[in-house]
């Protein structure tokens, strides 16, 4: 297994022992692992390359990590299979959740559920469904382009809600090669469903009406963030809401105002979320102390709007465990460094600290 790497490679010691644990991104059953400790020749992501290809070619699979001042090659058994698909269960969920959507969205026109009223809501679910589709197949192209198994998106309908789904969950089905690729991966949705969102903002608030606010009444207010602020007070010519009126939003509004919180939600720097990937690109495993920053300061936005309560939840179950890259080692160049800070500054755009109010 050395033979072919000396030139990338300089092993300095061995150790061997019995598969069954769990190799950074993999767990693996049976066989033999073995551990190469000593010191790479030359850059560290070209080098990976050649390693992984000699490895592949023998039936294991190359994981590269830096330990003290030595690198370490991890040889597992197996192989990285293409992902499988599940086409008809990805297009049954995603006709549902078009279901539910056109539901929500003729309920705001205020039309029944009669089924040939339910298209009234076209406007709110193809704008709706626009930007989630674009954020969830940027990921799967990029995915796809860097030969990273990666399932469809499942969208998940749910039509007793304000918004008619919980958008939609893709997994990747093996690790990426390197940092540089999770963070492409990570930052081609956000990226993809913010470019669809903010003309389909722009187009709705076009469409809506400056209006006084009820009085003695109740109406939904959503929130707003630094960026949706600015738009406002560019189209309007004033903050909003203010002087006791406020936007009323249509239906296309709605859903471009639904891409920025979308957004924002994903971009938060924690475990499996888009914003998890990006900034584990850049700190690798200091990210996972991250999260426990993430989570108490959602405990502390708590205060604001006590559904933050239930995103720490969720983050604290389910957010402590990153998408680990085969290789470990590569670092980001300075322009990928540079595409962390855009990404970081466009989550402090677009968060929004009090989501939904009732007023």
């Amino acid at each position: 297994m050395i033979a072919g790497i000396e030139n990338v490679f300089e092993v300095q010691s061995i150790r061997r022992r019995a598969a069954g644990a769990e190799y950074g991104p993999l767990a693996i059953r049976g066989g033999t692992t073995f551990e190469l400790s000593g010191r790479l020749r030359g850059p560290s992501a070209e080098a990976y390359q050649l390693v992984a290809s000699h490895f592949r070619s023998r039936g294991y699979i190359a994981i590269l990590r830096r330990v003290g001042d030595q690198d370490v090659i991890t040889g597992v058994p197996g192989k990285l299979s293409a992902a499988p698909t599940r086409p008809w269960l990805a297009l049954f969920l995603f006709l549902a959740t078009l279901s539910s959507v056109l539901l929500v969205g003729s309920e705001q026109q205020e039309v029944g559920v009669d089924p040939l009223a339910l298209l009234s809501g076209w406007p709110f679910a193809a704008s709706l469904l626009a930007i989630l589709v674009a954020h969830e197949f940027g990921h799967y192209l990029v995915s796809r382009h860097f030969g990273v198994a990666t399932s469809l998106p499942y969208f998940i309908p749910l039509p007793l809600s304000l918004l008619g789904t919980l958008g939609a969950v893709i997994q990747m089905k093996a690790p990426p090669a390197n940092r540089r690729q999770l963070l492409a991966i990570g930052a081609a949705g956000p990226l993809a469903g913010l470019a669809v969102a903010l003309p389909l903002l722009v187009l709705g608030l076009k469409l809506s009406t400056v209006e006084a606010v009820p009085l003695g009444g109740s109406y939904l207010q959503e929130g707003n963030s630094l960026l949706y602020a600015t738009i406002k007070m560019v189209m309007f010519g004033r903050l909003l809401p203010s002087g006791g009126q406020d936007v009323f939003l249509h239906p296309v509004a709605w859903a471009g105002w639904t891409g920025l919180l979308v957004t924002g939600l994903n971009l938060i720097p924690a475990g499996q979320l888009d914003g998890g990937h990006v900034v584990y690109a850049l700190i690798g495993e200091r990210a996972r102390w991250l999260t426990w920053v993430v989570v108490a300061a959602l405990i502390g936005l708590s205060v604001l709007w006590n559904g933050w309560l239930l995103w720490a939840g969720l983050v604290f179950l389910f957010g402590r465990r990153h998408a680990t890259p085969l290789d470990d080692v590569t670092r980001l160049r300075r322009g990928e460094q540079g595409l962390v800070i855009a990404l970081l500054l466009i989550l402090a755009l677009v968060f929004t600290p009090i989501p939904l109010v009732v007023s």
